[in-house]
């Protein structure tokens, strides 16, 4: 059985050309690799990969841009294994990725969504320790070593509470993958909007602490304020609403009461504020203020 590696691409071609390595120095070579180029400008990241010559490799480039939804629904489409990871294009597969994930998946064959242990690297590809990852994973995760299989209102209240989940390094069940669809009207949240359904619907998390990827996190600018302009938290607060009224129809009143105080969502608001405030940005302090304090 081979883990299908799907990387949805639009970017740094060098970033990508990293990735891309990263498959290939796998200790595991049971793996295919499927690249969609959603019609990027330049042909620099086509002529790298199909110079591999490589018959576990394939290049497919769309003929017009179409989005990272809809990539991410081309790649889905495209997998023919049993388990299946859509990559990102600036992360890094360590060299046990593939080890790990298929023989979690021989152990825990019914476990619809794989998180394996995740380090954070910066633009240069150095480890770092970010204020963010350090809640998600002191805080927010679910306490406890090893492995954990999770389901049910349990890991869907921590995950409405905050996602600390590290989407590109997810590994799916083809079937279970399929089983359900991105969501129009998300764009920024969805990654967990997908991962709610699944989980709503009974699929289990299984969560294997063995560290086998580097998940890119670039250092926000100091102008990054100027780019909020309320739609992307106004996003946010419609989909916990969509997450709380699911919740409430299976009866799950705490994962319901977690979508509605939607607390670290709140808190990252609440964390560029100063930023906004010292840019003197009006709309992004109105937007801000809004999504902390507002119902």
């Amino acid at each position: 059985m081979a883990l299908d590696i799907l990387i949805p691409y639009w970017g740094d071609p060098s970033y990508m050309k990293d990735t891309v390595r990263s498959v290939l120095a796998q200790n595991n070579g049971d793996w295919k690799l499927t690249v969609v180029d959603d019609a990027y400008p330049s042909e620099e990241v086509k002529e790298f990969v199909t110079a591999l010559d490589d018959e576990r490799v394939r290049y497919l480039r769309k003929d017009q841009n179409e989005g990272i939804t809809e990539n991410y629904r081309t790649c889905v489409s495209l997998a023919t294994e049993e388990v299946m990871v859509i990559l990102g294009c600036d992360d890094i597969l360590l060299p046990n990725y593939v080890d790990v994930i298929l023989d979690a998946h021989r152990r825990f064959p019914d476990a619809g969504i794989i998180q394996p242990g995740v380090e954070v690297i910066d633009e240069r590809g150095t480890v770092v320790n970010t204020l963010v990852d350090s809640v998600k994973q002191k805080i927010v995760k679910p306490r406890g070593g090893g492995v954990q299989v999770i389901s049910g209102e349990t890991i869907a209240a921590n995950l409405l509470h905050g996602d600390w989940l590290y989407w590109p390094s997810l590994a799916f069940r083809t079937d279970k993958m399929r089983e359900v669809d991105f969501r129009e009207g998300f764009p920024i949240i969805q990654d967990l909007a997908l991962i709610m359904d699944m989980i709503y619907r009974g699929d289990q998390l299984l969560i294997e602490p063995s560290v086998c990827f580097q998940y890119r996190r670039h250092s926000a600018s100091a102008s990054s304020t100027k780019l909020v302009d309320g739609s992307r938290f106004a996003g946010e607060r419609d989909y916990f609403a969509l997450a709380a009224a699911q919740a409430d129809e299976l009866g799950w009143s705490r994962a319901a009461r977690s979508a509605r105080l939607r607390l670290t969502s709140r808190a990252h608001a609440l964390s560029l504020l100063p930023g906004a405030v010292a840019a003197r940005n009006v709309s992004a302090i109105k937007a801000l203020a809004r999504h902390t304090f507002g119902n």
